[in-house]
């Protein structure tokens, strides 16, 4: 994550969003105390399913009424629309890192900033028949491609600029809590 002096603003709207700069890698060691998500629960190898269904329940709510689809719950927080396109874009990057991964020997991925994607990308402004469809097919792409992994391919590693190593045991982990916490997002309230 990049961090800014000043407040994200999206899709032309007026109303600042924090960036996340916080490093979520400690979900693979502890529950997430908001949307409940243990890493531990499960095996790599469920991630496909996981993220297929996930993907599901996005779709679903993504097919709700466009002006609710568009509402903050509040100034500081992203819109149902919002949380989707970013859910889409989540799962096509991890499949771009996911191949290098496989292709490469311990691959050091290129940065992203979520917070400038959402601007640039007008999140707030996307059709959100569009961003369903987008999302069911980069979340099939990916969950695909996890389902291909298979004996030592588990343990190939991959680096963030930040230091932080994954394998792709613990990449697929670290992948799902980003949408599972999302759904949990647009949805407890």
């Amino acid at each position: 994550m990049v961090e800014r002096a000043e407040p994200l603003h999206t899709g032309g709207m007026a109303d600042a969003i924090v960036p996340d700069d916080k490093d979520w890698t400690w979900v693979l060691a502890a529950v997430c105390p908001e949307c409940g998500f243990d890493s531990t629960a499960f095996a790599a190898n469920e991630v496909g399913a996981m993220i297929r269904a996930n993907a599901a329940s996005f779709a679903t709510i993504l097919a709700g009424d466009i002006e609710l689809l568009r509402t903050r719950p509040d100034p500081a927080t992203w819109s149902a629309l919002e949380y989707g396109a970013h859910v889409r874009d989540v799962y096509l990057l991890f499949r771009e890192r996911l191949a290098l991964i496989l292709d490469e020997a311990d691959p050091l991925f290129a940065n992203w900033d979520q917070d400038a994607t959402a601007v640039a990308e007008r999140y707030a402004e996307q059709d959100p028949a569009v961003v369903s469809l987008e999302l069911v097919s980069a979340a099939d792409a990916l969950a695909n491609a996890f389902d291909a992994v298979s004996g030592a391919q588990w343990r190939r590693p991959g680096r963030r600029s930040d230091g932080s190593v994954f394998t792709i045991d613990s990449f697929a982990r670290y992948l799902i809590h980003d949408p599972v916490h999302h759904l949990h997002d647009v949805t407890a309230t």
